[in-house]
């Protein structure tokens, strides 16, 4: 609960400070860009990620939590002792169940992604990190994982993610990838890079979707 507290203090100050604070995000390449969508190229990364039940908003406010517990010291480092690591963006969820991809039959339903009732959520951990070097969660139910290079498409929208959102951009973006001739390899996922306290029409909201070779 004390990391928590310390976790909401520090996202009052940021909003209170603007961009006094900068945020790490995982490095990709953009291979195509279009109409909003983009083909983008990441690199191998390193996640730290749980699996929780319940619909979107409330397996999301419990798997940030955990893995907030996480980054804020619910760990253990080769020395012995606790350690801090540093804030990442975007928090990503997907319906667990499907194979692991990205941060992940074939193609899903439109609105699959609002209708789970299971999820993994993930935060990347900063790029100089790497699984060998992170502190072990006291959480048995975070885990570290170590994800390939992917491909993903990727869409940018603003406002709250909600059911209906979510739908519509992941159709349209599944529709692209048709237009294309491009496969999916993996389940829709939705990715928020903003605190709780920002605006609607000045949030990032993202529906990344791994693309087969």
């Amino acid at each position: 609960m004390r990391s928590i507290t310390r976790w909401v203090a520090g996202l009052l100050a940021v909003a209170c400070a603007g961009v006094a604070m900068a945020v790490e995000e995982p490095r990709y390449s953009v291979e195509r860009a279009e109409d909003g969508m983009e083909l983008r190229q990441y690199p191998g990364l390193v996640v730290a990620e749980t699996v929780v039940a319940g619909d979107f908003d409330s397996a999301g406010r419990t798997g940030f939590r955990r893995i907030a517990g996480y980054i804020f010291g619910g760990n253990v480092s080769s020395r012995g002792d606790a350690e801090k690591i540093a804030m990442t963006a975007p928090v990503t969820m997907e319906p667990a169940g499907e194979r692991i991809a990205m941060t992940a039959p074939v193609t899903v339903q439109a609105d699959a992604v609002a209708g789970a009732d299971q999820w993994r959520i993930h935060f990347v951990m900063p790029s100089a990190r790497t699984l060998a070097d992170l502190p072990r969660p006291l959480d048995p139910l975070v885990k570290l994982r170590e994800l390939p290079a992917q491909r993903v498409a990727a869409l940018r929208f603003s406002g709250w993610t909600t059911r209906a959102s979510i739908a519509e951009n992941t159709a349209r973006l599944q529709a692209w990838l048709l237009r294309l001739g491009l496969q999916p390899a993996g389940a829709p996922q939705v990715a928020r890079y903003n605190d709780p306290f920002t605006l609607p029409w000045n949030r990032r909201n993202e529906i990344l979707i791994e693309v087969a070779p």
